[in-house]
């Protein structure tokens, strides 16, 4: 067991090392933020000052050395155009897009799974078929063209619901739909492949042969077993939501992780969008990491293997 945790630990940090890299050369393709940071007619001395301040002077092989130096020590740098550390914004961020990804969850939740089981009873049904009509909408649409035809409909058409910002429940209502249909999409699918699973087995039709009612049936015994894995999945999507919400955090302008992202790229803000990609690759990878460690412990075949 020792040695299936530490190679799955070394594993992670290989996997994060590799992260790291890969987003410090990447957004630094996106060109020299420098003429950001400058007044339009900036002397060579101000941007080659502007350049020193924030060590874009040195090799690109220093400044690597210097961003994991730092990482190692859990500074995240400091931010080129809000002039704060980086942690510090990120934080500050954090709470809306968890109150964003819970409601989401939330909502995917208790319309994914339903519609599953509904879709697995009924199967080669009508419920059926509106189930998979709905999961072929939710996993095809892009949230952005669906947030997009929310506010036209719900802000302009009705006036019911504000076009973006924060601060009300009401603000939050859109984005958590446009970002929350897609999960529930995924969650039904399965939901419905794991209640058809379960509702084959031989328990089940031992269950049937007692004399059990179909509700007791399904509720009682199909349900619990088939929802192992839904569970499983919406632990992972609940670290996704609050790391991929760029799309509609910037169609909303909700005040998040995903916005703080999309404005560290816009303004080719190098330690925010490193350390927003570096903290939500953690995330994922720890989450992955006890993952499998749970699933090793569960099953011992898991861990033999070589």
């Amino acid at each position: 067991m020792r040695q299936f945790i530490a190679r799955r630990f070394g594993y992670s940090l290989l996997s994060l090392l590799l992260l790291s890299l890969t987003i410090f050369l990447f957004i630094r393709l996106t060109g020299d933020p420098t003429s950001l940071l400058t007044e339009p007619g900036a002397t060579e001395a101000d941007i080659a000052a502007v350049q020193q301040k924030f060590g874009l002077d040195k090799p690109i092989w220093v400044q690597y050395a210097y961003f994991m130096g730092s990482l190692i020590k859990g500074d995240l740098g400091e931010s080129f155009y809000y002039q704060t550390p980086v942690l510090e914004l990120y934080l500050s961020r954090l709470p809306n897009s968890l109150m964003l990804a819970t409601v989401a969850m939330a909502f995917s939740l208790v319309l994914g799974i339903p519609t599953g089981i509904l879709a697995a009873v009924k199967v080669g049904r009508f419920w059926d078929s509106a189930g998979k009509l709905f999961a072929l909408l939710g996993l095809s649409l892009p949230s952005f063209l669906v947030g997009l035809l929310m506010i036209l409909f719900f802000s302009v058409y009705l006036e019911w619901l504000p076009s973006s910002g924060s601060g009300t429940f009401l603000h939050l209502l859109m984005p958590a739909f446009a970002l929350g249909w897609y999960f529930a999409a995924a969650h039904m699918r399965l939901t419905r492949s794991s209640m058809l699973e379960v509702m084959g087995s031989e328990y089940i039709k031992l269950a049937r042969l007692k004399g059990l009612t179909e509700t007791r049936v399904i509720v009682k015994h199909a349900f619990k077993n088939a929802l192992i894995p839904v569970v499983t999945l919406a632990g992972i999507n609940m670290i996704n939501m609050i790391n991929v919400a760029v799309v509609v955090e910037t169609v909303f302008a909700w005040p998040g992780i995903g916005r703080l992202l999309y404005e560290g790229i816009n303004f080719r803000d190098f330690p925010v969008v490193q350390g927003v990609v570096i903290i939500g690759g953690s995330m994922i990878v720890v989450v992955n990491l006890l993952v499998d460690v749970l699933y090793a412990l569960i099953d011992p075949r898991i861990r033999l293997e070589k």
